[in-house]
């Protein structure tokens, strides 16, 4: 192993919470060399438009999607090297391994993300089918004219439920397939998200709930996809979003805490005292609602990343914000802030029903979560909302965000 250089602050992962870890740290130290080491080709850029804005809006631009020049980097004193994966990690001897080079730091971060789950079928590997996760992903599926080609979509989560608004709105003939009984089941309550199957459906997909791929196998230039239910169907390509499993075989090797995630403390500190994770790979106390959480969100990664880069440096304050997600399904809109599960008591305080409104996720009468359906700039409200933990009913929520 060659010996490389030594960095004061090392960061793996060259996602969203990496490139606002470099933020913070800046934040408190305008010098110490940061290496910031990453598998993907491309330099940090946001998520969120490869599954919206990159195929619903007319201007986007690749370009407008990178968290920062990549001039930026080298500026701002970081050693930015995309395609160059952390493969080993020593924290008592703070090094960690790029290919053949051993690296020593004294911070370190993890910000190593997920990667997608894919289909442990027969045909699940195939090359017409695109697990999607990356800018990569999305350039190849970019790259064709979708307009009357028939594409599958695996997955009715966040993922899914986006490619498929988004090929229908290119004008492809999209077959939707999910095992739950309506859309974004563990999200949406049931007569919400029974609608937005009739949203889907009317807008021209097909929709296949309470079903699952069997099995697949190329056909005629494509694929064709059988499903447990004994259906068959045959489509250019598959496009799959059934989530991702964190990325924690570098902290597991290392000795750190592994759980659902890499165990980190208020202070996004690992079980190293060195070591720190943010992002999607890393399970926090979350401090609103007393209970540890690992989020796969941009809000999330851009506020931890952040805030694991200042506390790296030297801040030393503890990780209290509340991220929210967004999700946008053809006109409708919704944002989220809390612990939003179905598995929670819900209500809605509804303008239009399952339009426009507000839902309410309580546990022993106090709201945990909330969604706002077409109802914009309260993330706040909600968020405080859920802070102050009172005991309410029903009733006693309505007009309250």
């Amino acid at each position: 192993m060659a010996a490389g250089q030594t960095y004061k602050y090392v960061i793996a992962g060259a996602g969203l919470a990496g490139a606002s870890a470099v933020e913070g740290i800046r934040t408190r130290d305008k010098d110490g060399a940061i290496l910031v080491a990453g598998a993907e080709p491309d330099p940090p850029y946001h998520r969120p438009p490869l599954s919206k804005d990159l195929w619903l809006k007319e201007n986007a631009s690749v370009d407008d999607i990178f968290v920062r020049a990549q001039d930026r980097y080298a500026a701002d004193g970081v050693d930015l090297r995309t395609g160059s994966e952390v493969t080993g990690l020593d924290p008592g001897k703070h090094t960690v391994h790029l290919g053949g080079e051993a690296c020593t730091y004294e911070k370190l971060l993890l910000a190593t993300g997920g990667a997608p789950r894919t289909l442990p079928v027969p045909g699940g590997d195939l090359d017409e089918i695109t697990y999607m996760r990356t800018l990569g992903d999305f350039r190849r599926l970019r790259e064709v004219d979708w307009s009357g080609e028939p594409v599958i979509v695996v997955g009715g989560g966040f993922i899914g439920s986006e490619m498929a608004a988004a090929l229908v709105t290119q004008g492809a003939q999209v077959t939707l397939i999910f095992p739950e009984a309506w859309l974004c089941a563990r999200v949406f309550p049931e007569s919400l998200g029974r609608a937005m199957l009739e949203v889907y459906r009317d807008r021209g997909a097909t929709v296949l709930a309470e079903d699952a791929p069997e099995r697949f196998a190329q056909r005629d230039g494509g694929i064709v996809m059988h499903t447990k239910a004994g259906r068959e169907v045959t489509a250019r390509a598959a496009v799959a979003g059934i989530g991702i499993e964190p990325a924690t075989s570098l902290a597991e090797g290392a000795g750190l805490s592994v759980d659902n995630g890499i165990v980190v403390d208020a202070n996004l500190c690992a079980s190293h005292p060195d070591v720190y994770a943010a992002g999607d790979v890393a399970r926090f106390p979350y401090t609103a609602l007393g209970k540890p959480m690992r989020m796969e969100h941009w809000d999330n990664a851009r506020a931890m990343g952040r805030h694991a880069g200042a506390n790296m440096a030297g801040d030393g304050s503890a990780y209290t914000y509340m991220p929210y997600f967004f999700s946008d399904l053809f006109e409708f809109g919704y944002e989220a802030v809390g612990d939003v599960d179905v598995r929670l008591t819900t209500t809605a305080d509804w303008k239009d029903e399952n339009r426009k409104g507000v839902v309410y996720y309580l546990d022993d009468g106090r709201v945990r979560g909330a969604m706002m359906c077409g109802v914009w700039d309260k993330v706040d409200t909600a968020r405080e909302l859920i802070r102050r933990g009172k005991k309410t009913s029903p009733e006693g929520l309505k007009g309250a965000i």
